[in-house]
């Protein structure tokens, strides 16, 4: 038999035969033919009028399908044998009267396996997993026509409700799973709607194409929940009833799947524990597996599970598709027999090759912010000189040394100067002061970066640990003179409930400020977010994006303002980089440790050495050692075990033994042979023993210890004082400033034909008196419309900067549109305020007027004067019909002011037009 199996063919048989079994199937030799011994029987050599075929499919007695076996060195060439197979699939049976060919066609090596299915519009092999099992051939004999053939069947898209880059994503995605593409991939910016275009499409694949099942597969379990709260509030535009009410949606949460569960949720590392049969580590599902969950050896491949079958999913939506398909995570995808859908807002070259270039979906960020769908960002740098360049820790200085995990303290003396860099910083070394100075200058410039507001807009800091977020939630809190609510933190880290803490911050007026690292660094909607501030770097450039994304989502404006009461509208959000990364792209034991103020490699070195052998050293050593053990993961663990040749807690109790009293009279009665040995005899016996444990220790072991001993501490800076060196708009330099202030005067010119307003002050000056609010909010409109970046509190800053013009941007885009513009035309050589010029003009107006001959104003019409003023402030132009409306109407309206000026009335007001709003 063993010779026999030495025939690369037989090889392969056995391994098919394995698989056809895993998958469910009875296996028989023709001999033994009974097709009806079980519901799958897999028949080998069954006789054909033209020839024997390796193995015929029955399901329920009925023969269904065939299946070609090829030695393994076949795999590669697998589709050459399709015509043979397909031969036997419409050949003749023997003892069978099979008038169409059967429909089910495999070729398989038993290490490849490739499937068509012959009821397909243009059927086409695919790459399977495994063979499907008989229950879902024989559900599939029974159909009226294949999923692939559904699929063309699929009605015209009702667009009610859908954005234009929707309807395009889902358009052109059903067109190419038309063309049965098994892989598609939607790219659409943040906020833009991507899990809404899923679950549109998912909902018309079970209703239309009779899909049985869809996987949505997230990488966080917090994304996971979100989009189960999605699919529960999803109301379809040709139904009244929500989604959940029209189909079956499970998170998973355990090994369980409901066998009605029409939509799965999973994360991915979930998906992958069901297909292994193993339970998923405690907080595996909370951070992205990419970057967090990491398995000490090389993961086992995923094995066919009989519970969940490689043809269970018809489809499987894949969340944040850039960053949860490689590696360990890929096989969990490609076990499936599905079509895969990938959503992402930041693909990259493996996202493109995966899918297969296939982009059914190029919506960008820019697309989206010029469609209004999101809104841009501007870019405030804050700069120190520690964050810049590290600082310099002086020998003999007293230093505090504070555990990352416990946060307990020691105060010890400094041996040796050090410098330590700015990548250094909240990691190793905390500088107190600098995370001061970052957060004080933030403060402080607050009123530049939005001006007007009555309260700190919702802003969001990114920490690079959560030790750094506490230190940052510390310092936010003194300096902003607030309580515990005003500043929270959001990690995985966090007590409680973190989605509590989440929810308030997205819904309430506390917190103002949150403080994470990365738990909501990704897919997390907090619409009213209008600032994000980086103290961490991120040498990622699609996880910056992802990152970026939680600000630059819409929000309704009166949602807005029940966070956010003094803010009018999110037109954009700000990036504070006090970092550069605009630039860039368990409980340790109570100690033993009676010498606290020695540095753990000096009294490593000293007892190894024999200069430290007495008790109270080795006792603070071992309790030193104690700690570190208690908090190194796997990787530091086997560090210290390759370079001690034994592991860390055997080298704690080998110290521990030495100076074990009991062992240590016991050596020294054997020492001297008397009963009660003096103290001499006793050190003496301790410091043999002590002498033989320390040959456990070596320079490389220390140096090893120390290396982790940083990894674990941090040092607090509390001596070297920080400033900041910079504190500005990004785009405020003179390159910035010119090329801004160029493309602004560009548009302005282009459009002076097109726009009333634009085409009064560039070609008729004299009618400037006659520009009315409704014309400058035309040429605002068509700004928004046409160069969202040419936003008029954007240009501001350039013109400002290239005017050298002090003082706060105005509140209103519209003030500052009309001052521009007068800057443009040459009005004025300098960049002047709107409101400014108003209140200078009317101060000139009215000395001209009681300078003349003629009667001056008292003091009522002075008060309606002033009125009119402050009118020409901010609507620009006033009109007899704008009396009847506030503030005039509370004053009398037109009737008042006809009673205070008489027939001079419109003559006044065409005059306070071209004199002061002119």
């Amino acid at each position: 038999m063993n010779e026999i199996n030495q025939n690369p063919e037989q090889i392969a048989r056995d391994k098919i035969d394995e698989l056809l079994r895993a998958s469910g199937w009875v296996v028989q030799s023709k001999s033994e033919l009974n097709p009806s011994a079980s519901q799958g029987v897999a028949v080998r050599e069954y006789q054909t009028d033209i020839g024997p075929a390796d193995y015929v499919l029955f399901v329920d007695g009925l023969a269904v399908g065939v299946l070609e076996a090829k030695p393994e060195e076949w795999g590669q060439k697998l589709t050459t044998v399709e015509e043979q197979s397909g031969g036997y699939a419409s050949a003749q049976l023997k003892w069978i009267s099979n008038s169409s060919p059967l429909p089910f066609v495999y070729e398989s090596t038993g290490a490849i396996t490739r499937f068509t299915d012959g009821r397909d519009p243009k059927p086409r092999s695919r790459e399977v997993f495994s063979f499907h099992r008989p229950e879902t051939l024989a559900e599939w004999s029974k159909q009226a026509q294949s999923l692939r053939a559904a699929l063309q069947d699929l009605p015209g898209l009702n667009e009610d409700g859908l954005r234009e880059c929707q309807t395009s994503a889902i358009t052109k995605l059903e067109g190419s799973l038309k063309e049965n593409r098994p892989r598609a991939l939607i790219q659409m910016a943040t906020g833009s709607g991507k899990t809404f275009t899923a679950i549109t499409e998912i909902y018309r694949l079970l209703k239309h194409a009779d899909a049985k099942r869809v996987l949505f597969l997230v990488d966080t379990k917090n994304l996971g929940e979100q989009a189960e709260q999605e699919f529960m509030s999803y109301v379809p535009n040709d139904d009244n009833r929500k989604f959940t009410e029209l189909y079956n949606v499970q998170r998973l949460k355990s090994r369980h799947i409901a066998g009605d569960s029409q939509v799965c949720i999973s994360t991915i590392q979930r998906m992958y524990a069901i297909l292994k049969d193993e339970e998923l580590p405690e907080g595996a599902e909370d951070e992205n597996p990419a970057e967090q969950w990491k398995r000490k050896r090389e993961p086992l491949p995923v094995v066919y599970s009989e519970k969940i079958p490689p043809e269970y999913f018809d489809f499987i939506v894949i969340d944040e598709a850039h960053r949860s398909i490689y590696n360990l995570w890929r096989q969990v995808i490609e076990y499936f027999d599905a079509f895969l859908i990938g959503l992402t807002a930041t693909p990259d070259d493996r996202t493109f090759g995966f899918f297969q270039k296939n982009v059914v979906s190029e919506y960008t960020h820019e697309d989206a912010v010029a469609d209004g769908v999101n809104v841009g960002n501007e870019i405030y740098v804050i700069e120190t000189e520690v964050t810049q360049k590290g600082a310099k820790l002086v020998a003999k200085q007293q230093v505090e040394r504070r555990e990352k995990l416990t946060r307990k303290k020691r105060w010890e003396q400094q041996d040796e100067d050090e410098a330590y860099s700015a990548k250094q910083l909240d990691r190793s070394v905390v500088n107190v002061d600098q995370i001061r100075t970052v957060i004080r200058a933030f403060k402080d410039n607050l009123p530049n970066i939005f001006p007007g507001r009555n309260e700190v807009p919702k802003t969001l800091i990114f920490a690079k640990t959560d030790s750094h977020a506490d230190d940052i939630i510390q310092t936010v809190r003194q300096e902003f003179g607030e309580g515990n609510e005003f500043c929270k933190k959001i990690t995985s880290k966090t007590d409680g409930d973190p989605k509590s803490v989440l929810a308030a911050f997205r819904n309430d007026f506390y917190p103002r400020i949150a403080v994470t690292v990365d738990m909501i660094a990704t897919g997390t909607d907090v619409k009213p977010l209008e600032c994000l501030l980086f103290m961490r770097d991120v040498k990622s450039k699609n996880y910056f994006e992802q990152m970026k994304g939680r600000g630059t989502r819409v929000v309704k404006a009166d949602d807005l303002k029940k966070v956010t009461p003094s803010a009018r509208a999110k037109s954009h959000y700000v990036i504070v980089d006090a970092i550069g990364v605009t630039k860039s792209v368990k409980t340790a034991s109570q100690p033993l440790d009676t010498k606290p103020s020695v540095p753990l490699k000096d009294l490593a070195m000293g007892v190894m050495m024999g200069a430290a052998r007495d008790e109270a050293s080795v006792t603070s050593l071992a309790g030193r050692l104690a700690r570190i053990d208690r908090q190194i993961d796997d990787q530091q663990r086997t560090q210290v075990e390759t370079a001690a040749g034994r592991t860390l807690r055997s080298v704690i109790k080998g110290l521990f033994d030495a100076i074990d009293a009991d062992d240590v009279l016991a050596d020294a009665k054997a020492a001297t042979g008397q009963d009660e040995p003096d103290e001499a005899a006793q050190d003496a016996a301790r410091a043999k023993r002590v002498g033989e444990a320390a040959k456990m220790l070596s320079g490389t072991l220390i140096n090893t210890l120390e290396t982790i001993r940083r990894d674990l501490e941090q040092t607090v800076d509390h001596e070297n004082l920080d400033h900041v060196t910079k504190a500005e708009w990004a785009g405020d330099t003179d390159e910035n400033a010119k090329a801004l202030s160029q493309d602004f005067e560009a548009y302005l010119n282009d459009n002076r034909d097109r726009l009333e307003a634009l085409t009064i002050f560039f070609n008729q000056p004299a009618r400037r008196s006659e520009i009315t609010f409704a014309m400058i909010r035309d040429v605002l409109e068509a700004l928004r419309a046409d160069a969202p970046r040419l936003a008029p509190l954007n240009v501001w800053r350039a013109y400002a900067h290239l005017d050298e013009v002090q003082g706060a941007a105005p509140e209103k885009e519209l003030e500052a549109l009309v001052a521009l513009i007068r800057r443009v035309v040459g009005l004025d050589n300098k960049l002047t305020p709107h409101a400014d010029r108003v209140r200078k003009n009317f101060q000139n107006w009215v000395l001209k007027r009681h300078a003349g001959k003629g009667a001056k104003f008292d003091e009522e019409q002075m008060t309606w004067l002033r009125m009119i003023r402050d009118h020409l402030a901010s609507s620009f132009h006033i009109e007899r019909d704008d009396l009847d409306f506030a503030p005039f109407d509370g004053q009398g309206g037109l009737g008042r002011m006809y009673q205070l000026f008489g027939d001079d009335m419109e003559p006044l007001m065409a005059e306070m037009n071209e004199a002061v709003a002119g």
